[in-house]
């Protein structure tokens, strides 16, 4: 069968989607001979025509092939075109029986995630303030391409980072307790293996620690303006009115690396374990390989690296906070609620058939959201459930979920991670010629500065779905609920 990969994404999706309910869709396994299970995707008839026109299903039926996939191949409502696997894209391998590890299953941004953080002030303490506070935020936090950072790692404090993660920076007065207990995983993925890290990729992130980035990267002060439950927001920290801050990126040049020296690597592994792969984008190893515990090893301290990253962020956006109001951030009441990660492979217990199985849960552009009781959520937040973050575009909202009923059973407890786009970059570039998105944001009450022009052509409100249909699909389907909702005040973007 000829690579799905190969094919223009343009042609869009003429393969069958059975209905099961009216926010889930099959790609039955009798789509293609060499499917292993079904394909599952999350979506409503709102997004069904978005769902058509992208070839990215298709790239749901090839992650079905995989060795020891369980129970179906998957895609939240924020599904689009990725490298192997779609974005949005959700598989379990079982290691016992064959299963393999992919790094087109986690991406290129090892650990892209977002953390939110919390502050005392009203929306009305910070809007006199607003455009200095974003101008002095574009200041001080390094944003954009190749851009480095005041928190320079030598080789053996950057394995040292990769290895412990936050608690780490916590050692170095970067970090709070509050902080660590409050980043999924405490902020450090357990064997992580950072000698298995190249000298390229520890040179790339060498000082890139605590820096945005480009593309879709972030930082964006916000403000709650609806709750949807009072009991959850409580047990959050949200109220009506109040402003947050949102921190979206990931590993940086570091976590690239990572991904490039890995599908190099495992270039001939299919050939080696006698696996046959629909697209040479799912290059993959067994689980318990030597090449694929390398990868593994490798994805994790990266991971980390992305964890510190965000940490640095934050941190650095409490010091900017504290300049503009006069303020210690303490006072400021700028504390984290949560940070969860996007793009990763992580080992979890799920039940299959009724058995409890070790898997491993590839999640490319999806949340982690495990429902309450889940002995891996923080103890405050344990009887309410894991919150949720999904950012959305930089003109309409962001929201604030937590993780539902049947996200274990439906999902091995994932939903979507964001909005989703429904225009490249390319498209978006070339629908704002001749317009000034900076000045459309304004109009609507954003303020948005960036390094480049491009930067906010490309990431238009207009090129990606609305994050309300997107979230609305997920919480009907149980997968994660609503809480809050979000809108922006001002963006800095690379």
């Amino acid at each position: 069968m000829a690579a799905a990969a190969n094919t223009p994404r343009d042609r869009g999706f003429s393969g069958p989607l059975e209905r099961i309910d009216d926010c889930t869709w099959r790609i039955p396994r009798s789509y293609r001979p060499d499917m292993r299970v079904d394909g599952v995707i999350f979506a409503d008839e709102r997004l069904l025509p978005q769902l058509r026109s992208d070839r990215a299903p298709e790239q749901v039926a090839d992650v079905a092939c995989l060795p020891g996939i369980q129970r179906a191949s998957l895609a939240m409502p924020d599904i689009h075109w990725g490298y192997g696997f779609c974005i949005g894209g959700v598989a379990a391998t079982d290691p016992a029986a064959g299963g393999v590890v992919s790094p087109g299953g986690v991406g290129y941004d090892i650990n892209c995630g977002v953390r939110l953080m919390r502050t005392d002030l009203d929306l009305e303490d910070v809007r006199p303030l607003l455009v200095p506070l974003i101008e002095q935020l574009l200041r001080d936090v390094p944003v954009g391409v190749g851009q480095g950072g005041r928190h320079v790692f030598p080789a053996d404090d950057l394995r040292l980072l990769m290895q412990r993660g936050v608690p780490y920076l916590h050692d170095l007065g970067l970090a709070t307790a509050d902080d660590v207990s409050c980043t999924e995983a405490e902020g450090c993925i357990a064997d992580a293996v950072p000698g298995s890290v190249s000298d390229r990729a520890l040179a790339r992130g060498a000082d890139q620690c605590g820096t945005v980035g480009a593309g879709n990267h972030f930082i964006e002060v916000q403000v709650v303006d609806r709750v949807e439950d009072p009991q959850a927001a409580a047990a959050f920290g949200l109220r009506e009115g109040q402003v947050c801050v949102l921190i979206h990126s990931g590993s940086r040049g570091l976590g690239y690396q990572v991904c490039e020296d890995a599908l190099r690597s495992l270039r001939d592994a299919p050939a080696k374990y006698g696996l046959s792969l629909p697209d040479r984008q799912l290059v993959c190893a067994p689980v318990e390989s030597p090449e694929g515990r390398h990868y593994l090893g490798a994805m994790r301290a990266a991971a980390n690296y992305a964890f510190c990253n965000r940490q640095l962020l934050m941190w650095q956006v409490r010091e900017v906070f504290a300049r503009v109001l006069g303020r210690s951030w303490e006072s400021l009441g700028m504390t984290l609620l949560y940070d969860v990660a996007h793009n990763i492979a992580k080992v979890e217990t799920h039940e299959v058939q009724g058995t409890a199985r070790e898997l491993c849960v590839h999640r490319k552009g999806a949340t982690r959201a495990f429902p309450a009781g889940h002995p891996q959520i923080p103890v405050r937040y344990r009887d309410t459930g894991q919150p949720v973050i999904i950012p959305g575009d930089m003109g309409r909202a962001s929201w604030v979920m937590v993780g539902g009923p049947r996200s274990l059973q439906r999902s091995f407890g994932t939903t979507c991670h964001g909005a989703g786009r429904c225009m490249s970059r390319t498209a978006a570039t070339k629908a704002a010629r001749g317009r000034n998105i900076g000045a459309e944001l304004e109009r609507g009450g954003v303020i948005a500065r960036s390094r480049s022009r491009e930067g906010l052509a490309e990431e238009q409100p207009q090129a990606y779905k609305d994050v309300d249909v997107v979230v609305d699909v997920v919480h009907r389907a149980g997968l994660s609920l609503k809480v809050a909702r979000l809108r922006p005040l001002g963006v800095i973007k690379g």
